[in-house]
């Protein structure tokens, strides 16, 4: 009786700690609440200023957060010296380009592709595929046929420069991941810092419109000379982006391979939900990669980005270098990300 007393004791103080708002693990309030009026878009690197001030046309405007994401990451899609993103990313090891993208909204409708070839806009026709489809993810041929068939023009999307720098690889066909490549492919003379125009690296990107709803998007051409059909996190929903419109949302960058095993986009949300601010949870995140394989964990980079439904946002990675963009209507900054190494 007395071991049964205690439990019942102990349950009552724990609904009570969470009608008050306050998280049994004794971290944050619990982030419920919803912000209106106070939209704000974020997403990975320097290069997402650009991408997030296309964003802020559509939440400055009073429109919905899905459209912002989408019109934001299209500007790096179509920038012709991004090597990761969209028209002009470094191919797989056959010179081909693949593209990966995924997109979610504040009803958890979802849509992705994988390895489509031929169309800049990977976002959109993943967009399309959430909306036109009973599915969730189209690939391969599959994902072009839809994407013509629906009005997408066919380009060759290996521009000069990218397929030089491939033929520069077959010399040695050497494919090792190196840290922070992103933020080592930069022409200083052109770039203040890394992350810059001229270095780039996937674009996740999550937003809260004026109505207090959330959506994401995330979009590459995935690891430079990759084997063909290799797919990363990017596309995957739950590991490179996740969307909970209840608690918040998250993107990842880096060793896709990493993130997907710890489905690490919707650890963060859980993270959030369990009452983590968005940059300890993302931290948390990190820690969970390091507890799985220490050893790798120091060879590598991968970082998380996410924002709560208050409008708090955060990131944290691995290694230094990992950069993330801010833009609301009361500011427009770069952050440098904290790290664990």
């Amino acid at each position: 009786m007395s071991t049964r007393r205690k439990f019942i004791q102990s349950s009552l103080v724990g609904s009570a700690a969470v009608l008050a708002g306050k998280s049994l693990l004794g971290t944050d309030e619990i982030p419920y609440p919803v912000t209106k009026g106070n939209p704000v878009v974020i997403s990975t690197w320097d290069f997402g200023k650009a991408a997030n001030a296309e964003a802020w046309k559509v939440l400055s405007a009073g429109g919905r957060a899905l459209d912002a994401v989408e019109a934001g990451v299209r500007v790096p899609e179509a920038d012709e010296s991004n090597q990761s993103v969209g028209y002009g990313g470094l191919p797989d090891r056959d010179g081909r380009v693949t593209l990966d993208a995924c997109i979610m909204d504040e009803l958890y409708n979802c849509g992705s592709v994988m390895c489509l070839e031929h169309i800049v806009h990977a976002i959109s026709v993943a967009r399309l595929v959430m909306e036109k489809t009973p599915h969730v993810v189209l690939v391969g041929d599959g994902a072009l046929q839809f994407a013509l068939a629906n009005g997408f023009k066919k380009e060759n999307l290996l521009t000069p420069s990218s397929e030089k720098a491939w033929k520069e690889w077959l010399k040695t066909s050497k494919y090792e991941p190196v840290m922070n490549i992103e933020n080592k492919l930069y022409k200083k003379e052109n770039d203040p810092m890394p992350g810059g125009i001229n270095n780039h690296d996937t674009i996740g990107m999550v937003a809260m419109d004026t109505n207090g709803h959330l959506s994401g998007a995330c979009t590459t051409s995935g690891m430079a000379y990759k084997m063909h059909g290799r797919v990363g996190d990017s596309p995957i929903i739950g590991a490179g982006l996740y969307v909970d419109n209840e608690i918040g949302a998250a993107t990842s960058t880096g060793v896709g391979e990493e993130v997907i095993r710890i489905v690490g986009s919707h650890l963060v949300v859980e993270l959030m939900r369990q009452g983590y601010k968005p940059e300890t949870a993302c931290k948390k995140a990190v820690e969970r990669i390091i507890s799985r394989s220490p050893e790798k964990a120091k060879k590598i980079q991968v970082g998380f980005l996410a924002l709560n439904k208050k409008g708090e946002y955060g990131a944290y990675a691995l290694q230094p270098g990992f950069t993330y963009s801010v833009k609301s209507g009361k500011e427009e900054t770069i952050y440098k990300a904290k790290s664990i190494y």
